[in-house]
């Protein structure tokens, strides 16, 4: 064995049990393994989980909140002032930017990541070719996914539906889009679609990104794909506008997304960040109904979107605190809700992103991260150190606490 974890916790429900490694995979799950390995770990009950998978982050715009600050606070201020900066951006730049929050990550548990890449016909391809270049970089620390992300818009920003072409002979593995920002939302969801069924990639739109319900069309791309056959193929981040909607306006449109098979992506620090400026008093929360969603069937994933910008002026790269900020911003800590919140950074976007091989069963890969508590339930809320982190079956981080207290 190359590793063997002892005496970890996996589920609350359960005894204890050891966790073998070997060639990158978990070989045995036991209550006592004998045998050599090349490192022990003595986990003495605390919690392993399989690695936290980052669903949605904009990797070339992160760490610029300093350059040119958004202090209205709204998505139009924080959209005009990235667009004012993204030409000031060179390759060395945005290769530092993302290393650094790359690392971040890794130092906080996340084996997995689906990150957004702009391009439009102003700033070229700059970023887009160095997020490439670092999925191949940070290969054994994290598996990336790149979506084509069209920001301004395919047909408000002319020669973009060109470039979505190119995007995706460059090597990016998913179609990306953003309706409400271009001329026609309608139209710029068949063009991602069209473009997903010749590449014959999955899809993963900014959806519906407003305070209100005014032109909500989550109903079309549900409609859309269940008709062009790609069920279980479509995620949408944000859709933070049915929150506006009546409940009887809403339900049958969790029905439909349910029947197409949607992944949602909740980002709850962008959200409430951005979200309900113009609000006088009694000021909406303007995150996506997850509690709704989840009971409805939706695939419901927590994610970070933004680190450090316009859209979202703070983050470190910890998932774990992303979603420990949406437990009460969408009521998620009662006692039949806090579990299911841990999945939504686990299993549930290892679903959304097609993972082969995740989470701890035996031949899965050794994907791991060991955590500063004893509770699956609360691992959340104890907002644990992140102790070790096991990436292909090697440890990636380790962390040394040495804590006294002073009676």
């Amino acid at each position: 064995m190359d590793i063997l974890i002892k005496q970890a916790r996996i589920d609350d429900s359960t005894e204890l049990c050891d966790i073998a490694i070997e060639n990158g995979k978990i070989i045995g799950i036991e209550s006592n393994i004998a045998g050599e390995a090349a490192r022990i770990i003595e986990a003495d009950g605390k919690v392993l989980i399989p690695g936290l998978v980052e669903s949605h982050l904009h990797l070339d715009k992160a760490l610029i909140a300093n350059r040119l600050p958004n202090k209205s606070g709204t998505l139009q201020e924080a959209i005009s002032v990235t667009a004012q900066l993204k030409p000031t951006f060179t390759k060395d730049d945005i290769r530092d930017r993302a290393r650094r929050t790359l690392d971040m990550l890794v130092k906080n548990g996340t084996t997995h990541l689906r990150t957004h890449s702009e391009f439009d016909p102003s700033q070229g391809f700059a970023g887009l070719e160095v997020i490439l270049e670092l999925r191949e970089e940070y290969k054994n620390l994290m598996d990336i996914q790149v979506v084509a992300f069209p920001q301004e818009g395919i047909f408000k920003a002319p020669g973009t539906d060109k470039m979505m072409h190119e995007a995706m002979a460059m090597g990016c593995d998913i179609v990306g889009g953003v309706p409400y920002n271009d001329l026609s939302a309608k139209e710029h969801i068949d063009f991602v679609f069209e473009l997903a069924k010749k590449y014959n990639k999955p899809i993963d739109l900014h959806q519906d990104f407003k305070d209100n319900a005014e032109g909500t069309t989550i109903d079309y791309v549900a409609e859309k794909t269940i008709a062009e056959g790609f069920v279980g193929k479509v995620s949408v981040g944000h859709l933070t506008s049915i929150a506006a909607m009546p409940r009887e306006q809403l339900m049958p449109i969790i029905e439909k997304m349910h029947e197409a098979q949607i992944s949602v992506m909740s980002l709850p620090c962008t959200d409430l960040h951005l979200g309900a400026r113009n609000d006088a008093y009694n000021v909406r929360r303007t995150v996506t109904p997850i509690r709704l969603l989840r009971d409805g069937g939706v695939n419901m994933c927590i994610a970070t979107n933004n680190i450090r910008n316009a859209f979202t002026p703070y983050g470190n790269g910890d998932l774990m605190l992303t979603a420990m900020i949406a437990i009460p911003a969408a009521h998620l800590g009662g006692a039949d809700d806090l579990h299911t919140v841990l999945p939504m950074i686990t299993t549930n976007p290892a679903k959304a992103l097609d993972l082969k091989g995740y989470g701890i069963q035996v031949g899965n890969n050794a994907d791991l991260v060991l955590l500063d508590t004893a509770s699956v339930t609360n691992a959340i809320i104890d907002m644990p150190a992140r102790l070790f982190v096991v990436k292909n079956g090697k440890v990636t981080v380790e962390t040394v606490r040495q804590v006294k207290v002073n009676a």
